[in-house]
């Protein structure tokens, strides 16, 4: 049964991929895109200053695109969006194993599918929400490179941190249940993790770093600085985007674990007919 969960947990990962690139091919790269042309629009602006401090000086452009913008959109974040949502379905698929394990044995009147749906929100917050909360995504342009790889370790960071607190948060409020009760015991393990993940976040650094207009030495703006309604959407496209995915995938994961238990009685009672006979 393991494995069977195992492969439903692919195969929810799998569509919650496709329906997840759909959305985001359609919302999310058109705003990629414009961060992307402000970049390159940026980088002329800063070239032509610098070349109008130094009239003898040269322009050095920069060589064409190793990977075309059109295969990025489309087959980069194809692959990108099914090989993030197959991981996860993974991960749920195992999360939910080990925790059917234990809950299953003790409390057989428990619906799988409930279990499901609780590991895919707790899934949401731990991997995604908590995340983005500390360290929000951002569009292409905006981010220093010299930062670039405190920032990831830093996202890196939270995200096991997160999910592992996650995890003791579970583990707690299951030891907890036979003694307060089970919705007691959620609240108190809930707590406990946000307690923990808050004290996280306040030690982990903090980073703004979203680009400044370009001015001239007479401090008069020649570029703009990053707009920030393509910000404001490109996060906002990120968290709907992640939102269908999860929903997708658990939904999805929840239904097959109802079209394996049907079959499972099935068999069962097959079984028991014939040892009759």
């Amino acid at each position: 049964m393991e494995k069977k969960f195992i492969g439903a947990g692919l195969l929810a990962g799998l569509i919650a991929g496709v329906v997840s690139f759909v959305f985001a091919r359609i919302y999310l790269e058109p705003v990629v895109g414009k961060a992307i042309d402000y970049e390159g629009a940026r980088s002329e602006a800063e070239e032509a200053l610098a070349h109008a401090a130094e009239p003898g000086g040269h322009s050095h452009g920069e060589g064409g695109e190793v990977v075309s913008r059109a295969m990025q959109e489309n087959l980069g974040a194809g692959v990108g969006n099914l090989v993030f949502a197959v991981c996860m379905g993974a991960f749920l698929a195992v999360a939910f194993t080990v925790l059917w394990s234990y809950l299953g044995n003790r409390y057989p009147a428990m619906d799988p599918r409930s279990v499901a749906g609780a590991l895919g929100a707790i899934g949401f917050v731990a991997v995604f929400g908590v995340p983005f909360f500390a360290y929000p995504a951002n569009p292409p342009a905006v981010g220093d490179d010299d930062t670039i790889g405190e920032r990831t370790g830093a996202f890196l960071t939270i995200t096991v941190v997160s999910v592992v607190l996650a995890i003791a948060a579970v583990v707690l409020a299951l030891w907890l249940r036979p003694r307060i009760g089970g919705l007691v015991s959620s609240v108190a393990g809930a707590a406990a993790y946000l307690v923990a993940i808050a004290i996280t976040i306040a030690v982990l650094p903090s980073y703004s770093e979203v680009p400044e207009p370009v001015r001239n030495d007479a401090g008069q703006i020649v570029f703009p600085g990053f707009p920030g309604d393509v910000i404001g959407d490109f996060r906002v496209y990120a968290i709907t985007n992640q939102v269908i995915l999860w929903t997708v995938l658990t939904i999805t994961f929840a239904v097959l674990l109802g079209a394996l238990a049907r079959s499972s009685k099935a068999t069962d009672t097959r079984s028991v007919g014939a040892s009759q006979n």
